[in-house]
């Protein structure tokens, strides 16, 4: 049976009354650190490769003398050389580290504790264990501590503290730099891809397939913007998009997240119903629809379809990045998310209000650009436009993004909408049809192309005359 804890532990915790923990012994396991050595020590090469793959490290034993000998193991391995008791050993007395350890006797003692490697699994994985709630009560501790020490901007510091404890989870997977081998491996994959089944989408499915062959879907890790002036009718393409990836014509759904800063959730939710099930909004305020009619029963059905949909969505008003971040996090962390909506870019609160507006919204399109990479999800940012276009009566271009020259620089994709050339101009209001500009793509190409926009519905759809 593997011991938690020891009374005769060269190491113990004490904390002061805030932790809770005076004089309590950190979570460790002796026996399953010498067992876990022992398998070292009877098949070296394939037992410390899958220790490597679950990132113990020296530091991951409780006792430093196992921390001494399990770094002596993967010099030996490191450098393909025999794993063997007597050139353990011999290694560590060359290092002067053999007395250390407790001498040859301890080291014979290790070696022995166990006759098969059978169970080497379950041993690193509970090294392992004992070394993240280690790691997890050292960086709370130091939170409590840094809490006390606090001297303001609260948003700032709790987003570094919760860093550090995300830090403990979250990076333990993997490294952040990979060598080439990996990333080439999946770009392969996504190559074959491509050639074995004739540009079938990447990425989330956008729902129009004129943008999706132009972008083979949204792609993780890329934040696009899609920007437009006012009630050019932005929201409601962006909600086509979150639609259509959690509730794709086919394929697996993708779990979607809205950050709504302008529109509630009620009022959100009932746009993509009236949206999808194709029913007149202004009609059903004004009680113009029977109760018992075709437009209720598909009201009913598409109420249905969304509320078994994975569909999240956050309506706070005042949210800075960094609470944007807090809260993408969680989500993920408890159902793996697929894509990100913000509405939008300019509404976010600035972490300093006295910084000029300029650099507060290119700290929000830094963290909304770091969300999608550290999450691995596209992220759909919506900005607005300058009025440079209007008066001049062209067509939108990147200059025209607005505050900030870095939402320009940090989007993979920048989408813009456009009322047609020819479209009436007396009111500033979405037409029958609208330009889409793919204005920026850093991994494919950049163009124009035309939707249709149902305004009794406030829906897009493919272009048709």
């Amino acid at each position: 049976m593997v011991q938690e804890t020891s009374s005769n532990s060269p190491r113990s915790f004490s904390g002061n009354s805030a932790g809770g923990a005076a004089g309590r012994m950190l979570p460790h396991s002796l026996e399953a650190e010498e067992y876990l050595l022992s398998c070292c020590l009877l098949d070296g090469k394939d037992v410390l490769s899958r220790c490597l793959e679950a990132r113990i490290r020296a530091e991951s034993f409780y006792d430093p003398k196992h921390g001494l000998i399990y770094e002596r193991l993967l010099d030996l391995y490191n450098r393909q050389e025999p794993i063997d008791i007597s050139v353990v050993a011999e290694e560590l007395k060359t290092a002067r580290q053999l007395d250390q350890i407790g001498g040859y006797a301890f080291l014979a003692q290790v070696s022995s504790r166990i006759p098969t490697t059978a169970q080497a699994g379950y041993f690193i994985e509970k090294v392992r264990e004992q070394a993240l709630l280690r790691e997890i009560i050292r960086s709370a501790t130091g939170a409590v501590e840094e809490c006390y020490g606090f001297t303001g901007g609260i948003d700032e510091f709790v987003d570094q503290i919760e860093a550090k404890i995300f830090s403990v989870t979250q990076n333990r997977v993997s490294e952040s730099a990979k060598q080439m081998r990996e990333p080439t491996r999946d770009a392969m994959s996504v190559i074959n891809k491509m050639m074995m089944k004739k540009g079938e989408l990447t990425g989330v499915s956008s729902g129009f397939k004129d943008l999706d062959a132009f972008m083979w879907g949204f792609q993780k890790q890329e934040m696009i913007v899609l920007a437009a002036r006012p009630s050019m009718g932005k929201t409601s393409l962006a909600l086509n998009f979150a639609e259509a990836a959690a509730l794709p014509k086919k394929g697996p759904p993708a779990a979607v997240l809205i950050f709504s800063l302008e529109m509630g959730a009620a009022q959100l939710a009932l746009r993509m119903l009236c949206s999808r099930a194709r029913v007149n909004m202004k009609l059903l305020r004004d009680g113009l629809l029977s109760k018992n009619g075709d437009e209720q029963n598909r009201l009913v059905e598409a109420a249905d379809q969304f509320s078994k949909a994975p569909i999240f969505i956050d309506d706070s008003s005042a949210i800075s990045i960094m609470q944007l971040r807090a809260k993408a996090r969680r989500i993920h962390s408890r159902t793996p998310l697929g894509f990100i909506m913000v509405d939008y870019l300019q509404l976010l609160s600035p972490t300093d209000p006295k910084v000029p507006r300029e650099q507060q919204v290119a700290e929000a399109s830094r963290g909304l650009k770091a969300i999608a990479k550290e999450l691995d999800v596209p992220v759909l940012v919506l900005s607005q436009l300058n009025r440079s276009s209007e008066k001049d009566n062209r067509t939108p271009k990147l200059s025209d993004l607005r505050e900030s020259g870095s939402i320009e620089q940090d989007a993979d994709v920048v989408l813009m909408l456009a009322r047609p050339r020819d479209a009436d101009e007396k009111f500033q209001v979405a037409a029958d049809s609208a330009e889409l500009i793919v204005a920026k793509q850093r991994n494919g190409p950049v163009g124009e192309l035309k939707l249709t926009f149902l305004r009794d519905i406030t829906r897009f759809e493919n272009f048709h005359q």
